[in-house]
């Protein structure tokens, strides 16, 4: 048995899912965030089968997502990367939050993310060494140079726009896994890909995958491709990210 309930923590709406009678009890804690365009109750699969295998499940709606959308949606279409940006910066407040009210069992915090989510994931594991494992599924690393093909910001051929684009980008630099493997591989990361993803190429997950084995940094790594899926969350995929963080959470 499970419950859940919507809650606020640091400002944000949130799904809060525990094991049945252990709202107030320190638990391992899982933050997991959604992907773009969508919201904390469309993914709450992921929070019902996290919190049966014990997990505290803390799911915020990201900027401009579920309880916090504007409305405007060919405007949210325009600002992933802020968004992104802002789902990264506001960890911190939201650990904070966990910890004051003494919900983590002995720092035991994990953070995991689908598409936008995994993106947000990965970003947080090069800042927060106290986050002990991280999931990323159909995510990337390599935010600024995925910039130009997935939902750019401005017209990336315009030249007028040029400038303009790589302000918008420059914050997220700091964030990116390229430059900062040792970051990424110091603690146990999972990876995982449909192959056959029409949204965020599989390339991205296994470009993260060959930089790390060629660097020799791989010993925590865990990777699964999975053939002829596009971009969706597969039975496979929410098992895999349960078996992971059952195994190190």
């Amino acid at each position: 048995m499970i419950e859940l309930q919507v809650e606020h923590f640091a400002g944000v709406e949130t799904l809060h899912a525990f094991p049945a009678g252990k709202s107030t009890q320190a638990l391992p804690c899982v933050v997991f965030y959604h992907g773009f365009t969508s919201s904390k109750l469309v993914y709450s699969y992921f929070a019902v089968a996290l919190a049966q295998a014990g997990f505290r499940v803390v799911m915020p709606d990201a900027p401009d997502h579920g309880a916090r959308f504007s409305g405007d949606e060919s405007r949210r279409l325009r600002q992933f990367w802020q968004i992104l940006q802002g789902n990264i910066e506001e960890f911190a407040a939201l650990r904070d939050a966990l910890q004051r009210r003494e919900l983590i069992d002995n720092s035991r915090l994990a953070v995991g993310g689908a598409s936008m989510g995994g993106m947000t994931a990965l970003g947080i594991m090069t800042h927060h060494p106290e986050v002990r494992c991280v999931a990323s599924l159909m995510g990337s690393g390599y935010f600024t140079t995925l910039a130009h093909t997935l939902f750019p910001p401005l017209d990336v051929t315009n030249p007028a726009q040029q400038e303009e684009f790589e302000t918008i980008l420059a914050p997220l630099a700091k964030w990116e896994v390229g430059s900062q493997l040792a970051r990424v591989s110091d603690r146990p990361l999972l990876l995982w890909h449909g192959e056959q993803d029409d949204v965020v190429p599989a390339g991205e997950s296994f470009r993260l995958q060959q930089a790390l084995a060629d660097a020799g940094l791989d010993a925590h790594l865990t990777f699964q491709w999975e053939a002829g899926v596009k971009h969706r969350i597969t039975p496979q995929a929410l098992e895999a990210a349960v078996s992971f963080f059952t195994r190190h959470l």
